[in-house]
């Protein structure tokens, strides 16, 4: 699909996306609003199955991927997944693994807004600088 440089505006093809789930469409747009602020030359990059974040590499994604039983998900959900060279041991943390040595994938499913808070942003910030460091 499409990639847009860090622009105010929610492309097409971002919006696209949500298309089949719009409901979840707003927590998308505060996080996707805080990486832009936060985090500099964020780049996005729009895909079948999920919106990627980058900089100089990808640092973390969106995603309808389940991370949870179906009895346990909330509705709507999104999922973020971002890597880091370490393991957060935190009960937000739906999944994990260490796909490479020191490296360790992580995927937190959230079904508010208000889920995407400083601790997450954090992480995510500390993914960015992680993925800029290769």
């Amino acid at each position: 699909m499409g990639e847009e440089n860090c622009r105010e505006t929610i492309s097409s093809e971002e919006l696209f996306f949500f298309d089949r789930k719009p409901a979840a469409l707003p927590m998308y747009e505060v996080l996707r609003e805080s990486l832009l602020a936060g985090i500099p030359d964020v780049r996005i990059e729009v895909k079948k199955t999920q919106i990627s974040f980058f900089s100089k590499h990808m640092f973390a994604a969106v995603s309808f991927a389940p991370a949870r039983k179906a009895k346990d998900r909330p509705d709507p959900f999104l999922t973020i997944t971002f890597g880091l060279p370490r393991r957060i041991e935190s009960a937000r943390i739906d999944a994990a693994a260490e796909p490479y040595p020191n490296r360790w994938t992580h995927h937190v499913m959230i079904g508010t807004s208000e889920e995407i808070d400083d601790e997450l942003l954090a992480w995510i910030g500390e993914a960015a600088a992680f993925a800029g460091g290769k």
